[in-house]
């Protein structure tokens, strides 16, 4: 039998400043999920232009997109993704292993640890961490080598509402004291007019609002 072409994303425009935080909001198939993908360089785009430094995510290979990842992208998503036999500490440095990141922890770095309210917990393992910790530390490994851009996929999704509220302020302060730009999907409306100033709606893959 042949097979159907399904268009996730179809004539999408957007264009993310330096320093910005965007909400992309949408019912479940509407493609925010399939524009999180493509942006973050794990699926390549059938057509269109994907850039990121100036580079274009479209016309790489899969190596090429890997290393594009390793030092431009950070991701946070819903589950936490923390390795059960490693400390959070340990957790965090793994990502700078992969990048090839050899280079003494930054004052930067630090800093950012300290907004996360993780400095007294780094050398705790997951098992006792709550899940706002947990995710927390899921963000420091997300930032911890300086990426151009953060996307977090429904980051509070799997959080109790006041651990929720701990993770949007973490990631608001992220982009308001340091100016990590940030990219964030998410189905509570009340969770995108709290941290983002801009706001983007997506239905059946197409951009039906964009606040810029």
């Amino acid at each position: 039998m042949g097979g159907v072409e399904v268009h996730a994303l179809r004539g999408v425009d957007l264009k993310v400043e330096p320093g910005e935080f965007i909400a992309i909001l949408g019912p479940s198939g509407s493609g925010k999920s399939t524009l999180f993908h493509v942006v973050g360089g794990l699926t390549p785009p059938t057509s269109g232009i994907v850039r990121i430094e100036g580079q274009d995510l479209a016309g790489m290979t899969e190596r090429q997109r890997t290393e594009l990842r390793r030092h431009a992208v950070g991701f946070v998503f819903q589950k936490f993704n923390l390795l059960p036999t490693l400390t959070a500490s340990e957790n965090i440095e793994i990502a700078r292993d992969i990048a090839g990141n050899h280079q003494p922890l930054s004052h930067y770095f630090k800093e950012v640890v300290k907004v996360l309210g993780l400095s007294n917990r780094l050398d705790h393992k997951p098992y006792a961490l709550s899940g706002g910790e947990q995710q927390r530390v899921a963000i420091a490994r997300a930032i911890v080598n300086h990426p151009r851009i953060l996307l977090a996929d429904e980051p509070t999704g799997n959080l109790d509402t006041a651990n929720s509220e701990l993770v949007l302020n973490t990631l608001k302060q992220l982009n308001e004291e340091f100016g990590q730009t940030v990219l964030m999907i998410t189905h509570n409306p009340e969770a995108a007019e709290f941290v983002s100033k801009r706001r983007i709606e997506m239905r059946d893959g197409l951009v039906t609002h964009d606040d810029y």
